[in-house]
């Protein structure tokens, strides 16, 4: 890179070297700690958006939080060292530097969901697109040391001082401008972009305004040229952005993709086929997985609903389903008074009463006085509500994230046990017990924990394949059968039922498994080791 170099030092008569000439004004320190503080901004906002796009795209927030970050620490200190020899060529160092990490950065969550959408190599790309950030994060500081220094003369630890300090506060504009600005005004890739642009314009600015005697004209015309064609290929990708993001999204489905949003929570995606016979197959995905296709969704609502409400059911209370379809089948009965559904997702509920295709399943349910909703955390409103339920049905996603394996706890248990009214059962979607065994009977052995008697069944969904369920009480366990004044059903009558207990010796129940706890949860281990295998 000597050709792109600084100035190189006056040698004296003498032998020995003159520095470049110093920029001397209180302006130029103040505008290298705004760079200092606009470059560590954008680096978190590139650690928070890998992040955050792991988390979407594979569930495991956790362990893509510790693969994300500890990669780039690590980097970070590689990157240091690696700028060391640097140092004599400051100013075009850090230029470079900027230049490289708007580039890569900006484009790093586009090139991510590429590589999930159509090479099925999103976990290698990721380490080296953290390790490659981070070593460029990581060159920033001992680069910017010596810019400050070449201003003003200070000690190291006033230094150090000055950048560290612009360097924690420009982490906490990042942190925040990218959950509360960046991605609910501009979206994962849009944002990124947008970070990649403010990055090159910090770096290159600093450079070309305080440090600009310190280039040759040569290295001045490299720079900029690199920094134009950064901000075409940035800019271009933004425009096309949205193009990109549907062409990407309708390679993870086999469907033709009809509704898509990404909400604060999670990206919601409908999706419709077209048979030349029968009815279409609408299909709701929540961060890419299935909750439900409308072919054979009623073999799993009715086997969810239908026998809880074999008893009291004057006052229901559904967790999660902000699809509608299993407040669909409480509604039948007409001496249900009132049903509370608490639902995370505000975004959910809207598409279901608004999107022709789902309001049809769900028959306008949301529609109906009786029912009340509330868009909250479960496991929150739970430790809030002061009302007794007479049937509680608990339709969440499959614990497969740090996110949903908290609703699948002891704590959570116990919160549900203590809105039952007396002689109250409750529900509990409870996964595959063919696909995941260990965690359908960790379930079991989890609630059991939290002072409820059990009665698992399993009905086929030919959309999920064997699908289980738990039915249980706080007293001894209930029976499991069809209410007598049960609406006619599609899938389930008294005989399928009873055979529904029967589980075959390879699916049996499996002792000594550990129950889950928010400290300790172990449905999350359960689950992703044995849905890997499929």
């Amino acid at each position: 890179m000597s050709t792109s170099a600084d100035t190189p030092p006056r040698t004296e008569d003498d032998g020995t070297t003159e520095p470049p000439a110093r920029p001397r004004s209180r302006a130029a320190r103040t505008a290298v700690l705004v760079a200092v503080f606009l470059c560590a901004a954008c680096g978190l906002v590139y650690e928070l958006a890998l992040v955050a796009l792991g988390s979407y795209l594979i569930g495991d927030t956790v362990g893509q939080a510790s693969i994300v970050l500890s990669l780039m620490v690590f980097a970070m200190g590689v990157g240091a060292l690696a700028a060391k020899p640097l140092q004599r060529w400051a100013a075009a160092a850090f230029a470079a530097v900027e230049v490289l990490l708007a580039l890569l950065g900006g484009l790093s969550v586009l090139v991510l969901y590429a590589a999930f959408a159509w090479l099925s190599l999103y976990t290698p790309v990721l380490i080296v697109t953290a390790l490659v950030l981070g070593a460029l994060i990581g060159a920033e500081i001992p680069l910017l040391m010596v810019l400050l220094q070449r201003i003003r003369k200070q000690d190291a630890g006033s230094a150090v001082a000055d950048l560290f300090a612009a360097d924690y506060v420009g982490g906490l504009l990042g942190g925040l401008a990218f959950p509360f600005v960046l991605l609910p005004l501009f979206g994962q890739l849009q944002g990124a972009l947008l970070v990649g642009m403010v990055n090159a314009a910090a770096g290159l600015g600093l450079v070309l305004t305080v440090f600009r005697r310190e280039l040759s004209k040569r290295a001045t015309l490299l720079l900029v040229s690199a920094s134009a064609l950064v901000g075409l290929v940035l800019g271009g990708a933004y425009l096309l952005a949205d193009d990109f993001e549907v062409t990407a999204r309708q390679a993870l489905y086999k469907d033709p993709v009809v509704q898509s949003l990404r909400t604060p929570y999670q990206e919601i995606v409908l999706t419709e086929s077209s048979p030349l016979e029968g009815d279409p197959d609408t299909r709701l995905y929540l961060n890419g997985d299935l909750q439900f296709s409308s072919v054979d969704e009623y073999r799993y609502h009715e086997a969810l609903v239908h026998p809880v409400l074999d008893g009291p059911r004057s006052h229901v209370l559904i967790l999660g389903g902000g699809d509608g379809l299993a407040l669909r089948e409480v509604l039948r009965y007409p001496d249900v008074r009132d049903v509370t559904l608490v639902e995370l997702d505000p975004a959910v509920p809207r598409l279901s009463r608004t999107d022709p295709r789902v309001s049809e399943l769900n028959r306008g349910a949301f529609e109906d006085p009786r029912v009340h909703l509330v868009s909250a955390d479960a496991f929150s409103w739970l430790r809030d509500n002061r009302t007794r339920f007479d049937a509680v049905v608990v339709d969440m996603p499959d614990p497969d994230s740090t996110a949903t394996a908290k609703l699948y706890s002891t704590e959570f248990y116990g919160l549900v046990r203590h809105a039952m009214a007396e002689h109250a059962r409750v529900t509990v979607q409870a996964g595959s017990p063919y696909f995941a065994p260990k965690a359908f009977w960790a379930i079991e052995a989890t609630m059991r924990t939290a002072g409820l008697s059990t009665v698992p069944y399993q009905v086929s969904v030919p959309s999920f394949g064997e699908w289980g369920f738990h039915l249980a009480a706080a007293g001894p366990p209930p029976p499991l059968r069809l209410p007598a004044d049960a609406p006619p059903l599609r899938s389930l009558d008294d005989r399928t039922l009873a055979a529904a207990t029967a589980f075959p010796p390879d699916r049996d129940r499996l002792p000594g498994l550990e129950p889950s706890t928010l400290m300790h949860p172990t449905i999350l281990r359960y689950v992703q080791g044995e849905w890997r295998n499929y």
